[in-house]
């Protein structure tokens, strides 16, 4: 019964799975911090244009 579980204890092709994983979504929080930034962003952008448009008129 030992031997079964120091097999279990020293076999990592499972970590690597799981490592790819927690890659995948600090890709993925990144991406989307990222893009919520930039959409704030473009939003303060076109609504100081359309002030200063509309302030021309």
């Amino acid at each position: 019964m030992s031997k079964i579980f120091a097999r279990f204890r020293e076999d990592e092709s499972g970590a690597t799975a799981i490592e790819y994983g927690l890659i995948a979504a600090l890709i993925s929080v990144a991406i989307i911090a990222g893009a919520s930034t930039l959409g704030n962003n473009l939003g303060n952008a076109f609504n100081n244009i359309a002030a200063k448009v509309s302030s021309k008129t």
